[in-house]
């Protein structure tokens, strides 16, 4: 398995975070709003970091298998 559910469930966080920064961007829809000027920015940006995160994250027990099979008995 290429991610384990983990992986996928910081990604799901990641996107939600995303999600709510662009919708609160466009409910406000003010250029000088305190929430669309400051907080919905740093969501997004917050978002990506946490899906990076999802996808780069190894997960040490599915890693350690994979060595464990590798080795002849």
């Amino acid at each position: 398995m290429l991610f384990s559910s983990q992986n996928y469930k910081t990604m799901l966080i990641g996107i939600a975070l995303i999600i709510v920064g662009f919708t609160g961007m466009a409910i406000e829809n003010e250029i000088h709003g305190i929430f669309s000027l400051y907080f919905a920015p740093l969501m997004i940006v917050g978002g990506f970091g946490v899906v990076a995160y999802g996808i780069m994250k190894t997960d040490p027990e599915q890693h350690l298998g994979k060595e464990q099979a590798d080795q002849p008995k």
